[in-house]
C-alpha cells in the first residue's frame, strides 16, 4: 500500500475529512466554498472520468499527488509545478511567550481578505473549517494566520501561513507555523507541509523548525477543455 501523503487529498478526503468532500467511492473534491483540491480513487477509467465530473464547467480543481498521470479525459493542466512535501517528527517550539488568538468563522472575512492579498496557497471562504487557524492582530488588524488543511491518518497539514506587507521579517510567520506544527504533534499526528521544490529558502527555513524533505509531489491546476 502507498503511503498516505503521496496521495494526501484522497486520503484525507476518504477518511476524516469525509464530510467536506463531495463526489463518491470514485472521486472526490472539497466543497467548492472551502477549497478546490479533488482526487480519483485510482487510475481506473471510471474513477477518472468521475473526477473530471467533478470540474466545474468555469474554475479550476486542484491534484497534488506523487507521480502524477496525465489528466482525465475532458481535463487540461494549465498550471503545474513541483513541491517539497515536508514532515517533522519533531517540531521546533515556539519562541517563549509567542502570542497569538484563535481565529474563527467571525474573521472568516479578514482571513480571506488576508490570503487574497498574501496568497499563501488556494483559500476560499469557508477554508478555515478545515482545522484550527490562529492569527496575530496589531492595531485591530489581523497581520498573520496560519492553520490546518489536509488531514490524512496520522497527519495534518500546516497551510494558510501568511503575513501581511509591512509586518514581515518579524518572526510571525515562524511563530505561527511552529505553534501550528506542535499542536499537532501534541495531538499524537505528524504535522506536514508543501513548498514549491525550487523555493530554496523557504524550505531552509521549514527545516530550521524541524521538518525535513519526505518526496517530491506534482501540484497541478486543471480545467475542462
Amino acid at each position: 500500500m502507498s503511503h498516505p501523503l503521496d496521495r494526501p487529498v484522497w486520503a484525507a478526503l476518504s477518511t476524516r475529512q469525509r464530510g467536506f468532500a463531495i463526489g463518491d467511492e470514485r472521486a472526490l473534491r472539497l466543497d467548492p466554498a472551502i477549497g478546490l483540491f479533488a482526487a480519483a480513487a485510482d487510475a481506473r477509467p471510471d474513477s477518472l472520468a468521475a473526477l473530471a465530473a467533478l470540474a466545474p464547467v468555469e474554475g479550476l480543481i486542484g491534484l497534488v499527488e506523487t507521480g502524477l498521470p496525465p489528466p482525465p479525459p475532458g481535463l487540461q493542466i494549465v498550471k503545474q509545478a513541483a513541491c517539497a512535501q515536508m514532515v517533522a517528527e519533531r517540531p521546533a517550539p515556539p519562541p517563549p511567550g509567542f502570542a497569538f488568538e484563535t481565529l474563527g468563522d467571525d474573521d472568516a472575512p479578514e482571513m480571506l481578505e488576508l490570503a487574497t492579498l498574501t496568497e499563501p496557497g488556494p483559500f476560499f471562504v469557508r477554508t478555515h473549517e478545515l482545522g484550527a487557524f490562529i492569527g496575530i492582530r496589531e492595531g485591530g488588524q489581523l497581520i498573520a494566520m496560519a492553520g490546518e488543511r489536509m488531514k490524512p491518518p496520522g497527519f495534518a497539514e500546516v497551510s494558510g501561513v501568511c503575513t501581511r506587507p509591512g509586518f514581515r521579517g518579524r518572526g510571525y510567520a515562524a511563530g505561527l507555523l511552529a505553534t501550528v506544527a506542535n499542536r499537532i504533534a501534541v495531538r499524537g499526528e505528524t504535522p506536514f507541509l508543501h513548498a514549491y521544490a525550487d523555493h530554496a529558502a523557504t524550505i531552509a527555513l521549514y527545516e530550521r523548525l524541524g521538518f525535513r524533505v519526505r518526496t517530491i509531489v506534482t501540484y497541478a491546476l486543471v480545467e475542462r477543455l
